[in-house]
C-alpha cells in the first residue's frame, strides 16, 4: 500500500545553538528515516515561481528551508496538505508516490533536498494523470 500525506512527517532536527551561531547536523539514517545518497539545493527563485510538481516512483526526500521560506504541497491522489517550512531545524520527509510542489517562496530561499537515491530520471513521475494511475495499481 502506498504511502498517505499523513505518512510524510515533519521531523525536528537538533539545534546546537552557540552565540557564535548555531549548528544542526542530520547524519544517515539517526535524524532522517534514510541513507542519504544526493543532496542538492534550489535557490534564485523568481518570484511567483513553483518548484517540483512531481512525483518519484521509489525515491524518498528530506526537504529542509536552509534559508527563507516557502510552502510545500502534498497530494496522495485523494488527500492534500499543505506545510509552511520556514525553520533551518525542520523538515518535511516526502515518502514514495506523493506528488509535490513548492510555491511561496521568500526572497532569498534556499530549499535544501536529502534525497535517498542518486539521480534517475525514470524514477520521476511528472504527469499528474499517470501518478493517478499509479496510485491506484499499488
Amino acid at each position: 500500500m502506498p504511502a498517505t500525506v499523513f505518512d510524510c512527517n515533519i521531523i525536528h532536527l537538533p539545534k546546537i545553538y552557540n552565540e557564535a551561531g548555531s549548528i544542526t547536523p542530520v547524519q544517515n539514517s539517526i535524524e532522517i528515516p534514510f541513507d542519504i545518497q544526493r543532496v542538492f539545493y534550489l535557490y534564485d527563485i523568481p518570484g511567483g515561481e513553483t518548484r517540483g510538481a512531481h512525483a518519484h516512483r521509489s525515491l524518498q526526500q528530506f526537504i529542509i528551508a536552509a534559508s527563507g521560506s516557502f510552502d510545500i504541497t502534498i497530494d496522495d491522489g485523494h488527500s492534500k496538505k499543505t506545510i509552511q517550512l520556514n525553520r533551518p531545524y525542520m523538515g518535511l520527509h516526502i515518502k514514495p508516490l506523493i506528488w509535490d510542489y513548492m510555491s511561496n517562496f521568500s526572497s532569498g530561499a534556499i530549499v535544501l533536498v536529502l534525497a535517498s537515491g542518486l539521480y534517475d530520471a525514470s524514477d520521476y513521475i511528472r504527469d499528474y494523470n499517470e501518478f493517478l494511475q499509479l496510485r491506484k495499481t499499488t
